[in-house]
């Protein structure tokens, strides 16, 4: 299917701001599955952009505005075509081993209740795969997803499970840390999806690594594996790492519209098979 995005974000600036600079990190690239046929970035006021990859090769752009005035709008918009993989993610820029994702961050450090909570889907399922699947299932039916604040970070796994609610990002950080006390190599991921019954919204997800199969995405707020409505951006250790903006100042104010941009076709099945 083809899927249309338009993405703007309002940066509020103090009062009296001489120099404002950001990062934005808005802009998808191709891979299996997903083919960019058009992205624009406009910035306003008008100024230039340096393009470039930051370190897990999610493409970004940095920008500088003298004497900005009270805010800076930038606008992400584009068609990217995609096909349903059934979640599994090949063909993306991978500058390290997966085994690098084993790596804890301050939002997914495992505490002592999120060791137990990961452990719980030991005896869901004999292999990776199937232990992956319960992880999400039990993360959907023990924490509620609730809408992530502009401007305020995603809760770390430990203050996910202990709330029992959190954003998107904090579903992932509970996924992730799970997944990385089980042994199994697991990420954040940014992105937009086209929903079936509106407009689509940003969002973070995960993607975590399996032997002869690669990386899979898991969305534990919807318990289901990314399909063709998923445009990936950017994929990183914590929410951090996939922040679609970044700079001196507050966003405000953003507004977001994925939708599908002609009929497509019937989704596939959700199935992987672990060999």
């Amino acid at each position: 299917m083809r899927v249309r995005v338009r993405h703007e974000l309002v940066h509020t600036l103090k009062k009296g701001t001489r120099t404002a600079i950001a990062t934005i990190r808005v802009t998808p690239r191709n891979h299996e599955g997903q083919y960019v046929q058009r992205w624009a970035l406009d910035v306003q006021p008008d100024t230039r952009m340096h393009p470039h990859e930051d370190a897990f090769g999610n493409l970004t752009h940095t920008f500088t505005v003298e004497a900005p005035g009270a805010e800076i709008v930038l606008v992400a918009a584009g068609e990217v075509d995609t096909q349903d993989t059934t979640g599994i993610v090949r063909g993306t820029v991978e500058r390290f081993p997966p085994t690098l994702f084993l790596r804890p961050t301050l939002s997914t450090t495992v505490t002592p209740e999120v060791g137990a909570f990961a452990r719980l889907v030991l005896d869901a399922a004999g292999d990776e795969l199937g232990r992956l699947h319960a992880l999400m299932s039990i993360i959907n039916a023990e924490v509620k997803e609730e809408p992530r604040l502009v401007g305020t970070a995603a809760a770390s796994a430990a203050d996910a499970l202990k709330a029992k609610t959190a954003c998107a990002g904090g579903l992932t950080h509970l996924f992730v840390a799970s997944a990385q006390h089980l042994g199994i190599p697991a990420r954040h991921v940014g992105g937009y999806v086209a929903d079936e019954d509106g407009e689509g919204f940003a969002r973070e997800w995960a993607e975590a690594f399996v032997p002869k199969i690669g990386w899979i995405a898991f969305d534990c707020g919807r318990s289901v594996c990314a399909t063709e409505r998923y445009v990936r951006v950017s994929a990183g250790l914590d929410s951090s790492g996939v922040d679609m903006l970044k700079g001196i100042g507050e966003t405000t104010r953003q507004d977001v519209k994925v939708q599908e941009a002609r009929p497509g076709k019937a989704r596939a099945s959700q199935s992987q098979r672990q060999q």
